[in-house]
């Protein structure tokens, strides 16, 4: 059984016990979260596809922790004028493991 859940502007497939980093989550960790935004649930090769989302459906996990994702660089430069810029860049991410998936 799987599920494909909506959070933070994508979408992810998740399997009970997968563990995902996502956009970060208000919840402390150590805490469950349960997402209501799913838009497909596969049970034993019998699909139901929201429109948008699955009515009744929704995917439960645990807020493993909090942590911050690699840096990316971005270089701004404008060629024969001197000016060039370096901006960094960490996204903050939740890691969470899925508990279960619920139809």
């Amino acid at each position: 059984m799987y599920a494909v859940l909506e959070t933070g502007g994508k979408q992810y497939r998740v399997v009970a016990g997968d563990t995902l980093k996502i956009e970060r989550l208000d919840v402390a960790a150590g805490q469950p979260f349960t997402f209501e935004r799913v838009l497909l649930v596969n049970n034993d090769g019998k699909v139901t596809i929201g429109s948008p989302t699955v009515a009744e459906a929704s995917v439960v996990a645990d807020v493993v922790g909090h942590i911050r994702g690699e840096k990316k660089i971005a270089f701004k430069m404008k060629r024969r004028k001197g000016y060039h810029r370096t901006v960094g860049h960490r996204q903050e991410l939740t890691v969470v493991k899925i508990k279960e998936i619920k139809a």
